[in-house]
């Protein structure tokens, strides 16, 4: 494809060389260049892609697009672009060289501080039952058809994210929903996509740092960015930044919560709790009208299922196929229920701060649960403080607390969990410490009695266990199948396996 072809729709000066140039790939890590390559100079946090134009030119970079002044060895023929953002013309041009791909796919984006991986998998879910083949881009993996890649970014770099969608395309794929971080509307990782549907969860304080939002105010509005770029926004009118989130929107509205006037209304939450499974139900009205149930805990699953509605029946997804769909939803990590006992409950969740920890202790105390058991441990050279405020978090609200191992990288176990336990120590908590989570898992599930809700929090979807810079396979799941495969399972209180089956 000719230079003069990608940079359509985009400001730019030329530099050098010439727009004939033919562009074969483009890239934005200089270590994947090759000859006939446009290479991207991306002014990051770490590394600046302008520090390597000798080294890519060298490789065979034909184009180079520059946000400042470069230096080119004498009489380089190489073009070299200069645009006001190279983020946002890396996210253009790659649209343009993988043939616009978001133009085919019926494209769901979703946004907000909690919520997007949920809402995320029920969308796909319900589609796919009703005869789309739905793509995913999402904090936990990228899904196409039978592929599955581990994701690095909630939002990956425009470049990938182009080279995925058009990858949908060549499968057949008619759908995508993806999550879309503030980050990624901040770095432009999504120029160039075009959203038809746009989904805002809800905001809270988070990702404000350094290194991320300066300030509320700021992730805010790069959250409402969304709303500047999709055709419809599915927006939760109970969260009380929405009309914040509305303010600068240029798309059609469509509305969910429990408020009046909403177009997808919940009335009548209640609790659901029965053969070791939590739930909720509700009676949708407004533009449908409905009894819902959904097998996943907490009042947040409202939320999240009425939004996953609203887009589904905007595409036209028929009701029975929805419901069905939420009746046995599973999403990995993600308060995920293992269904191994009729008399107690054991989740799997990726609460992995103080913050996040106490929102689903807090979700899992209103099932009013005979003993509430919190088993976690904390990631290695990561802030101390965390440890403190989790343990004192587990102690608190908790029953009984089980301090395990997590991810303990360079550090020491029992030095993390010494940590742990001081936290603890605040409070009048009963508590456990076995270092091998594997243990630890058997020791909950041996120990529990009817009418105890188990979270094993903090590993999630994480099927891994990272020891001295080396990932070695650990998912929970896989631990919980060995200890029932181990044990004489007529010792298990209500034991009645219906996950491993």
């Amino acid at each position: 494809m000719k230079l003069k072809d990608l940079v359509k729709g985009i400001e730019y000066t030329l530099i050098n060389g010439d727009l004939d140039t033919e562009v074969f790939s483009v890239e934005n890590d200089s270590r994947k260049v090759k000859r006939g390559a446009l290479f991207f100079c991306i002014s990051g946090a770490v590394f600046d892609g302008h520090k390597f134009v000798a080294d890519v030119v060298e490789n065979g970079a034909a184009v180079l697009v520059v946000e400042k002044e470069v230096e080119l060895p004498d009489n380089s023929s190489v073009a070299v672009i200069k645009v006001p953002g190279v983020r946002y013309a890396m996210g253009i041009i790659s649209s343009s060289f993988y043939g616009n791909p978001s133009d085919r796919l019926t494209v769901i984006g979703i946004t907000g501080t909690k919520g997007k991986t949920t809402t995320a998998y029920m969308i796909k879910e319900m589609l796919e039952n009703a005869g789309h083949k739905c793509g995913l881009i999402g904090t936990i993996e990228s899904i196409i058809g039978d592929k599955v890649t581990p994701a690095g970014n909630t939002t990956p770099e425009s470049v990938v994210l182009q080279r995925t969608l058009k990858e949908m395309v060549e499968e057949g794929l008619d759908s995508v929903v993806m999550e879309v971080s503030s980050q990624g509307l901040m770095l432009d990782r999504v120029a160039g996509i075009s959203f038809d549907y746009g989904i805002f969860t809800n905001l809270s304080e988070d990702h404000i740092g350094p290194n991320e939002h300066k300030d509320f105010d700021e992730y805010l509005g790069w959250k409402a960015k969304l709303f500047t770029l999709c055709k419809t926004g599915v927006f939760n009118v109970d969260d009380i930044y929405c009309e914040r989130i509305l303010g600068s929107h240029t798309c059609e509205v469509v509305t969910y919560g429990m408020k009046e006037n909403a177009d997808y209304r919940a009335v009548n939450p209640e609790l659901l709790k029965k053969e070791g499974c939590l739930g909720i139900t509700y009676d949708l009205k407004g533009k449908y009208e409905e009894h819902i149930m959904v097998s996943l805990p907490g009042e947040f699953t409202v939320h999240n299922s009425l939004s996953a509605i609203a887009v589904a029946k905007e595409m036209g997804v028929p009701m029975d196929k929805i419901i069905e769909i939420l009746t046995d939803i599973h999403v990995k990590g993600r308060v995920e229920l293992i269904p191994i006992s009729d008399a107690f409950t054991i989740l799997i969740d990726y609460a992995h701060n103080a913050m996040s920890l106490k929102s689903i202790l807090l979700t899992l105390r209103t099932y009013k649960p005979v003993r509430l058991i919190s088993l976690f441990g904390c990631g290695g050279n990561r802030s101390k403080a965390r440890r403190y405020e989790m343990g004192e978090v587990s102690g608190n609200m908790a029953d009984l607390t089980i301090i395990t191992s997590d991810n303990p990288r360079d550090e020491e176990p029992q030095a993390i969990i010494d940590d742990i336990r001081a936290g603890i120590a605040k409070t009048e908590g009963e508590f456990v410490e076995i270092i091998d989570r594997k243990e630890a898992i058997r020791y909950a599930i041996m120990n529990a009695k009817a009418g105890d809700v188990i979270v094993l929090a903090g590993k999630g979807h994480e099927d891994y266990q990272e020891i001295k810079g080396k990932k070695y396979h650990m998912d929970e799941r896989d631990l919980i199948r060995e200890v029932l495969e181990e044990e004489d399972v007529s010792k298990i209180c209500g034991y009645n396996n219906r996950y491993f089956a």
